[in-house]
Formats: structure tokens, C-alpha cells, sequence
């Protein structure tokens, strides 16, 4: 039988009358505290428009926003348009975030354009094809590739739309591979201290593995990107036929499904939160928050089904399209597809978001590496099979009507 925790009776009282008397929390990120780069005229908040709302906007409207509906969350090589892809996480984190916002009191606005920008530099084949992305970048150069940090390049570098301080310090702090039973916000003061954290950890693997946002809301964010991604992950596993159903995890003490896991998160994180300048759970959830991330690399993320075709396929594969486009920004080489289909793009954005520095002017291994992230996963496919048509590379699709794959899925 499913188990669902709820607030304490005092403590729902309390939140009730003070949601009617319209509080918000005094350590909620104000709207007058907002930070940019640039003083632009059309940045200046109005009335039906708050300074957080206009960076969701941007965001929404942003080149490579309708990208995340083809890029994959965990399971790349499946013709299953049930299983989730990036454009669904990114909305569940924010829907999960603003709920739990809501109740603490928290900037609404902050915490969606903080969750639906958190994965905007991620690449084609999610993690797997992260890390081929980064091994291929840093043995070339030295720097890290990492997707929370191109997130920040793509929306405050590659093409400047002025995001503020406070969305992109939520995005870049948002990678939580190491949970923490408590979030204090480490705010930073200007952009030259964002600047300063960000060329450090460009150049250091570990340099964001400690990294803590600024804001509640970002750090509400970083916690809700695994809240979204934990039972979920279960969920589509069971749909890929990689387990047989999310009973067959461990059971733990919020349960083991979906919908346990987020409600009994959150419910805790609120009982311990509420009112309070951190985020929290108590040492039964966090154990219980890490055991679940274990359960899940172990039946999930590590499986040999997995891996096989990410070192067989997707890094020959990208090895490949890397010394390729490489050589197309190095000789600048306007008929490729670098050019006509990325940098073309990013120069007609740059027309109404100047940049300081011209485009066309960027390292080659970062023009490399910026065209590559920008794929989708069939962009990645078609364009390799243009590229290499005799190649011996080639992903393995499970279709929809192999044996592996159910004729309907139920609720």
C-alpha cells in the first residue's frame, strides 16, 4: 500500500491564515533586488511585467528553448513518445518548484524562469552525451564542458538577452548530484563575482560540485530538479521494460513511486522550512532522498543495457562530428552546416541582443562545442549520417512495434 505523509495539523493552520493575510517569506528573493548585466531600457520592469517574469519570457522565447522537446532525459534510443524528454522535466521541475514556492512564501517568477533555464545547455543523449562532449573538449583545451555552465553561456554569452544575476546564478548552482540535507543561500553581489566563479570552474572538473545558489528560489529549484527526475525516471524505466515495475525498488521510508517520493519530500522540506532563511529535510528524508539517487544509478543510470550503446555508438559518433565541425570553424567555412544552421542563427538573435564580442570571432572548440550542445538527438543522427554515410557507427532504435515495446501504455 502507497504511503502519503502530511503537513502537521498546526502547521497547515498556520500556513492557511498566513496565505490569506497574503505574507511572503522576508527572505524570498524581492523583485526590487533584481540584478542585470546591462541597464537596457526594455528591461525596466512594469507594472504587468516583473523583472523575473520578463527573464521566463526570454527564456520561453530564447533560439534553443524548443529544442528540449527532442533532447533526451535518460532514455535516448526508444521510439516511445511516452517517455519523458527534457521539455517535460524542465516543466515538472518548475510545476513541483512553484507549488512548494507558493506555500513558503517564496518569488514565483524567480523560481520558473530559474527551472524552465536550468537545462538549456544540455546536450543531445542527456548525460551519456555530456560526458562524451566534455572528454572531448577538455583534452583538447583544458576547460570543462558542463551543461549547467553552457546553460549560463548560451543564455548570458552566446546570445546576451540579459538574464539576471539571480536566474543565472539559480541555473548554474542548480546541478544537485550531491544532495544536502540543508540549502542555505550564498548570495553573490555583483556579475564580477559570478564571472570570477564561473571561469573557475571552466577550468576545474570539480569546480561546481560545491557550488550553492544565492536565492531560496534557487536553491528550491536544485532540490526540485531531483524530485522531478527521481520517481519519474522510475516510471519510464518501467515503460523501457529496464525493470519490471517501480515496486521492484527498495522500499524506503517515503516510499518507493512517483508520486510517494514528491509528496513526502516535499512534505517534510516544507515541515522543516517553513519560515526559516534554508531548505532542509530532516535526517530520515535526506538518508532516504540518497538512497533513492543510489537505487537509481544502480537499476537505472549504470545498467550495461544503458552504457552499451553510449561507448559503441554515441562516442565514436561525436569524437567524429567533433574533429569535423571543428575543422568547418576552424577554416571558416560558411557553406557548412556550422555556419548555415548554428552561427546564422545565433547572429540573426544577436541583431536585437548585441554582443561584445562578434561571433564569428569565438574559439573554433567552443563554436565546436556550442553547435554540438544546440542538437537535438535527430538533428544529431541525420546530420551524422550526412556527414559519414558509410560510417560503420550508427544507433540501434527500439521502435514502436518490436517485441520490447508495449502496444498501449496504461496509466
Amino acid at each position: 500500500m502507497r504511503y502519503y505523509e502530511s503537513l502537521s495539523p498546526e502547521l497547515e493552520q498556520e500556513i492557511a491564515e498566513k496565505q490569506r493575510a497574503g505574507w511572503v517569506s522576508p527572505y524570498a528573493c524581492k523583485n526590487s533586488d533584481v540584478i542585470r548585466r546591462y541597464d537596457r531600457p526594455g528591461d525596466a520592469p512594469k507594472v504587468y511585467r516583473q523583472p523575473f517574469s520578463k527573464d521566463a519570457d526570454k527564456i520561453l522565447n530564447s533560439l534553443f528553448y524548443n529544442r528540449y522537446a527532442d533532447k533526451t532525459q535518460v532514455f535516448s534510443f526508444y521510439r516511445n513518445d511516452d517517455l519523458s524528454r527534457r521539455a517535460l522535466h524542465v516543466q515538472l521541475v518548475s510545476r513541483i518548484a512553484r507549488n512548494i514556492g507558493a506555500v513558503l512564501g517564496l518569488n514565483a517568477d524567480l523560481i520558473e524562469a530559474i527551472a524552465i533555464g536550468h537545462d538549456m545547455g544540455h546536450t543531445p543523449f542527456g548525460h551519456a552525451g555530456e560526458h562524451a562532449l566534455h572528454a572531448l573538449y577538455h583534452e583538447k583545451t583544458g576547460r570543462c564542458f558542463r551543461h549547467n555552465l553552457h546553460s549560463v553561456r548560451v543564455l548570458d554569452k552566446m546570445i546576451p538577452y540579459n538574464i539576471s544575476l539571480q536566474t543565472l546564478d539559480g541555473i548554474v548552482c542548480h546541478n544537485g548530484e550531491l544532495p544536502l540535507a540543508e540549502y542555505t543561500p550564498q548570495p553573490l553581489g555583483d556579475f564580477a563575482a559570478f564571472d570570477a566563479r564561473m571561469g573557475a570552474c571552466i577550468l576545474d572538473e570539480d569546480g561546481d560540485r560545491g557550488l550553492i545558489p544565492g536565492t531560496l528560489e534557487g536553491c528550491l529549484v536544485r532540490i526540485c530538479d531531483m524530485l522531478a527526475y527521481l520517481g519519474k525516471d522510475r516510471q519510464d524505466a518501467v515503460r523501457a521494460h529496464l525493470i519490471p515495475a517501480e515496486s521492484a525498488f527498495p522500499e524506503t521510508p517515503v516510499g518507493r513511486t512517483n508520486a510517494e517520493l514528491i509528496n513526502n519530500l516535499e512534505v517534510n522540506l516544507i515541515e522543516q522550512s517553513f519560515g526559516m532563511p534554508y531548505l532542509k529535510f530532516d535526517e530520515t528524508h535526506f538518508l532516504a532522498l540518497k538512497q533513492l539517487k543510489k537505487d537509481n544509478y544502480e537499476r537505472i543510470y549504470f545498467q550495461e543495457a544503458v552504457q552499451k550503446q553510449v561507448r559503441d555508438s554515441v562516442v565514436p559518433m561525436m569524437e567524429q562530428m567533433y574533429a569535423h565541425i571543428y575543422q568547418d570553424a576552424v577554416s571558416r567555412n560558411r557553406e557548412s552546416c556550422l555556419y548555415q544552421h548554428h552561427i546564422a542563427a545565433v547572429l540573426e538573435k544577436q541583431r536585437w541582443y548585441p554582443a561584445e564580442q562578434p561571433y564569428t570571432e569565438t574559439d573554433p572548440h567552443d563554436l565546436t562545442v556550442d553547435f554540438i550542445a544546440a542538437m537535438t538527438d535527430d538533428y544529431f543522427v541525420d546530420y551524422y549520417r550526412e556527414l559519414f554515410p558509410k560510417s560503420p557507427y550508427h544507433i540501434e532504435y527500439v521502435g514502436y512495434f518490436d517485441d520490447t515495446q508495449d502496444t498501449l501504455i496504461l496509466p
